[in-house]
């Protein structure tokens, strides 16, 4: 292919065409599927344990699961025993989740950078299979290891992307592990200051490893028939993300009156209605900066700007007529 690709599968679509788009993605040679786990609809590990039986050749993430709601060595076997399943092919993603949901249920944010790195030391030691013993401040493991009573115990060769927005925990992601999974919604210049942030953290690597990979996802939406009409799926989706999760708005480049504007028609979680009264307010142009969107034509040559700004593998999500998205995507990745 002339542009590595892979996808990314979650609660917006049904497990059917989860399963479908992830059997696409493994006959056509894209390199990877990731697993969304967001708001409260499905989590990420049963969907990627099904992915991963029903592929052959693609690599399986989750993206991403979070650091909160599963103790870290329950995280540490689920994915030994995914790798079981599709060996070499699991990544591990996983992010800081983010707010108000946590608090919502009962997992407020706190000290993000220095939980995650304590959860993410505690799983690279699991997967390296040493006898773990930490007392940290937010993971506490006291001399455990895999379980070797049923099958031979060794060490499993898992990568760690971090799910990361912000400058210190793309440092972090930098510093500790093997790539960065970035969000939607963030514009190819974003990709300036993230590279020198996850530079900044490579200067700090103890292993002497001198890069990691970048992956990010990308809301895509293709009507070569109403090109309108594929930006309009993208926009209602950038105007749910400003809703929920309005942390992305300073990262891509929206006005805050424009946010407090769009949530003052919201509830919680936001209804259909609520996002189509909302997105009345947001430009074509804004949209257009941060998806691919359009024609095939312009939504692949948005991904290639993606790619070229140092997104080594853009990562599709597919909004509106998504087996058009991905079928046609796929098709000019591979002329």
């Amino acid at each position: 292919m002339k542009l590595p690709l892979g996808i990314h599968v979650g609660e917006r679509l049904s497990l059917e065409q989860t399963i479908w788009q992830a059997e696409l993605a493994d006959r056509s040679g894209l390199e990877s599927v990731w697993v969304a786990e967001g708001r409260l609809a499905r989590d990420g590990i049963v969907p990627a344990a099904i992915v991963a039986h029903r592929t052959d050749n693609v690599k399986i993430g989750t993206g991403v699961v979070n650091n909160k709601s599963r103790n870290a060595a329950l995280m540490a076997v689920t994915f030994k025993t995914l790798d079981e399943v599709a060996p070499g092919r699991a990544i591990l993603g996983i992010g800081a989740w983010w707010e108000p949901l946590a608090s919502k249920v009962g997992e407020p944010l706190r000290k993000p950078l220095k939980s995650m790195r304590e959860y993410i030391g505690v799983l690279q030691a699991f997967f390296r299979n040493e006898i773990v013993d930490v007392e940290g401040e937010f993971v506490t493991m006291r001399g455990v290891r895999f379980d070797s009573m049923y099958r031979e115990n060794r060490p499993v060769d898992i990568p760690i992307y971090v799910g990361a927005v912000g400058p210190r925990m793309l440092e972090l992601a930098g510093e500790l592990t093997d790539g960065v999974h970035m969000d939607f919604l963030l514009p190819p210049s974003y990709l300036d200051d993230a590279r020198k942030a996850i530079a900044a953290g490579i200067a700090k690597r103890a292993d002497g490893r001198a890069s990691i990979d970048t992956t990010q996802i990308v809301a895509c939406s293709v009507n070569d028939d109403d090109r309108q009409e594929a930006i309009d799926a993208c926009k209602a989706f950038l105007t749910l993300y400003l809703m929920q999760q309005p942390h992305i708005a300073e990262h891509c480049g929206v006005e805050p009156e424009l946010v407090a504007r769009i949530q003052e028609v919201a509830g919680w979680p936001a209804t259909p209605e609520d996002i189509k009264r909302a997105m009345t307010l947001v430009p074509n142009s804004l949209v257009q900066n941060v998806t691919a969107c359009g024609t095939t034509a312009e939504a692949f040559e948005r991904l290639q700007t993606y790619h070229e700004a140092g997104v080594r593998c853009p990562i599709i999500s597919t909004l509106g007529d998504k087996e058009q998205t991905l079928t046609r995507l796929v098709a000019a990745a591979r002329d």
